[in-house]
């Protein structure tokens, strides 16, 4: 498709379906890990005496090395991670659409968008 071809229903389409492949595969992630980790501790008793902090898969090395063991809690936090990332898949996608219309005001809209969420994830705030 040419530049010159184009058009703002195109791009609509494209960021609609990112958004519902982002949706569904991130679900079926969650869905597998959940039965992952209910085929692996489904029969184990919770203990509620204790309070068990968060699990160790805080960085992606983490949630990787748990993916590959096979851990429901690392392929569970995959998914959300996916469902999280499906937003920002979105803007990504909008800025270069609105680079190839040439529309300068939503270009730097998107691109202001998109360096206050990566500040956001690098800072480790949300504000």
């Amino acid at each position: 498709m040419a530049a010159g071809n184009f058009k703002d229903k195109d791009m609509q389409s494209i960021i609609g379906w990112i958004l519902r492949v982002g949706v569904i595969v991130s679900m079926t992630v969650v869905v597998f890990g959940g039965a992952v980790y209910l085929y692996r501790h489904g029969h184990s008793i919770p203990d509620y005496s204790a309070f068990n902090g968060v699990p160790q898969f805080v960085y992606p090395s983490n949630i990787i090395s748990g993916i590959l063991a096979f851990r429901g809690r690392a392929i569970i936090q995959a998914g959300i991670i996916l469902l999280i990332s499906t937003p920002v898949l979105r803007i990504i996608f909008s800025f270069i659409g609105f680079i190839i219309e040439k529309d300068r005001l939503y270009t730097f809209i998107s691109l202001l968008v998109l360096l206050i969420i990566v500040a956001s994830m690098l800072s480790g705030h949300a504000g």
